[in-house]
């Protein structure tokens, strides 16, 4: 089945390039990754046995999710735990729509990519025995959670993985660069991307980073909601930018909201300060406004069921009780300073002390499971570009991820990246002269397509709320607005909230954290996977593709 182009939910005619000055300059490299997350710094260091590396980021290196990433990193380590156990878990987080294949290779292949961080110098928590000291989050039948600083394991990855960046030979970094479109050859193959430079001397302004392929590592792209627990820099530049290129996305509607993000009051937006679901693993507990603990009742796993079941719950609670946040009582929890520190100070910087008092939460927009559609080896469909991180769809999560399974996806796809290139690097090209038309929406864009996001497709949608958003969405028109960081946002933000409407829209179930009022179950017909592209007049398409033997 597919989404026709003039029906009311498509968003009408997007651009196809952004507008921006020629490229004023040109940097080469055999790869160019384009992201410095876990993903992106993995890529940058497997792929330097298949030539140079050009990374490329938005602001400063340790900028994206990864930094802010509190809880941990899933992966079968204790002497109890197996690969297999970890598959089965993150098949039941998935609500059904997990690629078999692609989490086996996560489960199996995560353990020694994790105990290669250690080697690099990520300093993860010990026990008293000097072991790894493991935890549990929601979903998880095991702690296999492996975390560090407490809570900012994160910060300590990232930190290791700059470390080690910066000392190979070969790789070169090139920062406050956004990315703007793919360059493409002749014959369609990836061999670069423009990109705006906010820099001194040779490389400022638009330039041309060329390579033999491209990698995007750009994350995810909370910042189409109004609440998130994404940084600023979470715009889905790369999902939009595989779109404009012919790429091909999926499951793009299927958008984890955390069900614990600290409340800071009516109207609070941009990025929220997260609280782990770790805590929740030692011991916190959900209750209402009343005191009443809603949890019991609602799933075996009570407080540690999958994110959507618990946030769905919050949700439901919330409309019961009239209240705008529910709390978690994490008072119980001794040494909870020493354990959480991050989410400690956080609080307290919000006049909330976790030791005396509930923490007032909600759920926040906090990671994307789809994105730009790959292999196992992280090809997309357009020859030389590849995609890792949250910013691809590798089909581990299914319709929902299951917790800390993001950071070893960014880990272990972008090592198999780096593989596929040491085994083969497509020879180098040259770019062709692009005539598509550019455009450009307003910056005051970014706040009418959260407003409509937030409104129609957050937690609970429906068919009438995703209208309205589609509607909303189609009105925001491109106008002579000039380049600049805010456009291109605006207009990236625009692109990818437009590919998550269609996908909500078509999809008339309830599956994972997509959550349809007017289609409350799962449906078998639903088993698979919505695709969606954009055509070369800039008119997307959204098309159910059922999953194989169905």
């Amino acid at each position: 089945m597919t989404l026709a182009p003039d029906d009311v939910r498509a968003p009408g005619t997007l651009a196809t390039r952004l507008s921006a000055p020629e490229p004023g300059w040109v940097a080469r490299a055999d790869i160019v990754v384009v992201g410095s997350g876990i993903a992106g710094l993995t890529t940058a260091l497997k792929a330097r046995r298949a030539g140079t590396v050009l990374l490329v980021t938005k602001t400063v290196l340790d900028a994206g999710s990864t930094r802010w990433a509190q809880g941990g990193i899933a992966a079968a380590l204790g002497p109890e735990d197996t690969p297999e156990q970890h598959l089965t878990d993150t098949l039941v987080a998935g609500a059904g729509l997990c690629d078999e294949e692609a989490v086996r290779v996560l489960v199996t292949e995560g353990p020694a990519l994790v105990r290669e961080l250690i080697d690099i110098g990520a300093n993860f928590d010990l026990d008293n025995a000097g072991d790894l000291a493991l935890t549990r989050e929601g979903g998880h039948l095991r702690r296999r959670i492996a975390h560090a600083g407490g809570d900012a394991t994160g910060a300590e990855i990232e930190r290791a993985l700059i470390c080690a960046v910066r000392a190979t030979p070969g790789v070169e970094i090139i920062e406050h660069a956004l990315v703007l479109d793919l360059l493409k050859s002749a014959d369609g193959h990836a061999c670069g991307v423009t990109l705006h430079v906010i820099g001194e001397g040779r490389r400022d302004g638009v330039g041309a980073a060329l390579g033999r392929a491209v990698v995007l590592a750009t994350g995810g792209l909370g910042q189409v909601f109004a609440s998130t627990t994404n940084p600023p820099v979470a715009t889905g530049d790369g999902v939009a930018l595989a779109l404009r290129a012919g790429a091909e996305v999926t499951d793009m509607e299927f958008v984890q909201f955390h069900p614990t993000v600290l409340w800071l009051g009516p109207g609070a937006a941009g990025q929220q300060p997260l609280i782990s679901e770790a805590v929740r693993g030692e011991g916190a507990v959900l209750v209402d406004v009343e005191g009443n603990r809603f949890m019991l009742g609602q799933h075996p796993l009570a407080e540690l069921a999958p994110r959507y079941v618990v946030a769905q719950a919050i949700v439901r609670q919330l409309r019961l009780t009239g209240a705008d946040h529910v709390l978690l009582d994490a008072r119980s929890i001794p040494d909870f300073a020493t354990r959480f520190p991050t989410i400690t100070a956080s609080c307290r910087a919000h006049g909330i002390d976790p030791l005396t008092q509930p923490i007032p939460v909600a759920p926040g927009a906090h990671h994307a499971s789809g994105g730009v559609r790959t292999d196992l080896v992280g090809r997309t469909n357009v020859p030389g570009l590849f995609a890792c991180g949250e910013a691809a769809c590798t089909g581990v999560h299914g319709a929902n991820r299951l917790a800390s399974n993001s950071l070893l996806e960014g880990l272990v796809f972008a090592a198999r990246i780096g593989a596929e290139l040491a085994r083969e690097l497509p020879p180098p090209r040259e770019p062709a002269d692009v005539d598509e038309a550019a455009a450009l929406l307003p910056a005051s864009a970014q706040i009418a397509v959260q407003s409509a996001m937030t409104t129609g497709a957050g937690v609970l949608r429906s068919g009438e709320s995703l209208r309205a958003a589609a509607a909303a969405l189609a009105a925001v028109r491109p106008d002579e607005s000039a380049s600049c960081v805010e456009t291109w946002e605006a207009t990236n933000l625009h692109t990818v909230a437009s590919a998550l409407v269609a996908g909500a829209s078509l999809r008339a179930e309830t599956r994972g954290c997509h959550w349809r009022e007017d289609h409350p179950e799962p449906a078998d017909a639903w088993v698979g996977h919505v695709v969606t592209t954009m055509n070369s007049a800039g008119t997307l398409s959204s098309a159910f593709q059922p999953v194989a033997g169905r």
